[in-house]
């Protein structure tokens, strides 16, 4: 009782004491997940560097929080952080999470459905422990009023002895020090609040540095040869979390693709990459012709993709939506947006992804003599809601986990839910072939498959997806990758696609590929990188 008295107390608090009390709540509670991560590096053979860890990040966090509040903005300020801090602390002691730069992207782009799956008992807990009954202590203590001399003074006393505290311990531990930043920069990625922090510094900076950069058309010289009579009809797919090793053509022991394995065209491209571990680098990424090697948003944002070099063409482009956008590929193309009922008429809680086929032969039809692309961006395997991602008759992997709070579930029950939504994804697949094969008579058709990434199902405690990619598990970054070529498209066989399936492949293929699927003649066209010419195409 005394100690709850002691807690809720209302005190007087000079500027600089009640920074400290903030920067020690969050150090202590809010970075449970890098003290685990850093215990897993130095317990139990180097305890003292753990502690001096321990101290430089509340160094650290003291000395940000002291550059910002003062008197009058430590409240609102410091409230802020608090809020956020819980949030963030959730998502890495939760899932192993880390919230950079492209994760802060991910939050900015979810729709409220996705983040909808994310509100459970335990966040609402995590949120009101750590960020709104601390908050609501803080705006309850009386800041003592004092001169701007003698406050500034006080103030800058101890933010100096903060900086003395990290100068000490780099100096005690220089060799564990630069051990650690040399083999384990993994870790500061947890450090809360300072990575997410210095992420919105980031994420502000590159969005505001875009929007004063020139648009750059590419490929202005692309055509398709005036003799060239066969029209192409090709069906995109960008999947979404699915991973390479959780597919049966792949060799995984459960049937997850029992109709595909049965069309002796498709083919599955096992070794292929993204482009990040997040479907907003990821699918901006794959349609573009910069490469993971040189993507950021902000040369994505000011250059032209692959839809708006084959539109210049001639391809009748479109693009139809069961996610969470295109992330900006489709913005000057055809866009249709399929997640509510009043476009997509297979909605049961969710809309299905196989409500994007209703009225396609339709629209093929409208479109005769035309190339067609039609994209279909599918819900696919997005977490943590497995169990939500398809129709109850798929659900043959039992017991599958049908809580989105992952941690409350067992392994197996997890990846049965996961891999029931791939199972589900394997029918919608088998109706664009059904589709395209009623096509064959007037078009050369072709489907082509990649997920955007893959997803952590919680081994070694890593759940979901968007770690960097420095850092990511193979399982985030190795998507399940696959096409299905018609009658005589390109001259390409499926003798010819096996033969190459087991190359390295990567999301830096997809460019080149669309391009040499509908023969598209331009100067940024590589040959190299097309995976139908890398198959053996007989035409030039």
């Amino acid at each position: 009782m005394r100690l709850l008295q002691f807690i809720t107390a209302r005190r007087t608090w000079q500027t600089p004491q009640l920074i400290g009390v903030v920067a020690l709540f969050i150090t202590a509670l809010g970075n449970i997940a890098f003290f685990r991560h850093v215990s897993e590096v130095y317990f139990p053979h180097n305890v003292a560097f753990m502690l001096a860890l321990g101290l430089v990040l509340l160094a650290l966090n003291y000395f940000l929080l002291g550059l910002f509040c003062y008197r009058v903005t430590i409240k609102p300020i410091a409230a802020i952080i608090l809020l956020l801090s819980a949030v963030v602390a959730y998502h890495m002691d939760t899932f192993d999470v880390v919230i950079d730069k492209v994760m802060l992207q991910n939050v900015v782009q979810t729709q409220t459905a996705e983040a909808l799956d994310l509100l459970t008992p335990k966040f609402l807990a995590y949120f009101v422990v750590l960020g709104v009954l601390p908050t609501w202590w803080l705006l309850r203590q009386k800041i003592e009023k004092t001169s701007f001399k003698r406050g500034f003074w006080l103030k800058l006393k101890w933010m100096g002895l903060a900086l003395l505290l990290i100068a000490l311990c780099g100096g005690v531990f220089n060799k564990s020090v630069a051990s650690f930043a040399r083999e384990h920069k993994a870790v500061r990625f947890y450090t809360n609040p300072l990575t997410y922090l210095y992420s919105a510094g980031q994420f502000v900076g590159n969005h505001f540095s875009s929007q004063t950069q020139d648009f750059q058309a590419i490929g202005l010289d692309a055509k398709i040869s005036e003799t060239d009579n066969h029209k192409k009809l090709v069906i995109m797919v960008v999947g979404e979390t699915v991973r390479a090793d959780h597919w049966s053509l792949n060799g995984y022991a459960k049937n997850t693709n029992p109709l595909m394995s049965r069309e002796s065209n498709f083919v599955s491209l096992p070794n292929l990459y993204s482009c990040g571990t997040s479907t907003a680098v990821s699918v901006p990424c794959m349609f573009t012709n910069l490469g993971r090697a040189n993507y950021s948003d902000k040369k994505f944002n000011n250059t032209e993709n692959v839809l708006d070099v084959l539109k210049r063409a001639g391809v009748q482009v479109l693009w139809r939506d069961n996610n969470s956008s295109s992330k900006g590929v489709a913005d000057r193309v055809t866009y249709e947006d399929y997640r509510d009922s009043k476009r997509n008429p297979m909605c049961e809680g969710e809309c299905r992804d196989e409500g994007m086929l209703v009225g396609l032969q339709e629209y093929i039809n409208q479109n005769a003599g035309k190339d067609i692309l039609i994209v279909l961006h599918t819900m696919g395997n997005h977490g943590p809601a497995y169990f939500k991602r398809y129709p109850k008759q798929f659900e043959k992997f039992t017991p599958a986990c049908q809580d989105n709070q992952l941690e409350n579930c067992s392994a197996e029950s997890i990846s049965n839910a996961y891999d029931n939504a791939i199972l589900y994804t394997d029918y919608v697949l088998s109706q664009i072939v059904q589709l395209l094969k009623a096509n064959e008579n007037k078009y050369e058709t072709s489907m082509i498959y990649m997920s955007d990434h893959g997803e952590s199902l919680g081994e070694k405690g890593v759940y979901l997806h968007g770690m960097p990619y420095m850092i990511a598990p193979d399982a985030q970054k190795h998507p399940a990758a696959g096409i299905w070529v018609g009658r005589d498209f390109n001259g390409v066989g499926v003798d010819k696609l096996k033969n190459m399936a087991s190359q390295p492949l990567s999301h830096d293929n997809l460019f080149h590929t669309l391009l040499g699927g509908f023969e598209v003649q331009t100067q940024v066209y590589r040959p190299e990188l097309d995976i139908y010419h890398l198959a053996g195409s007989d035409k030039p």
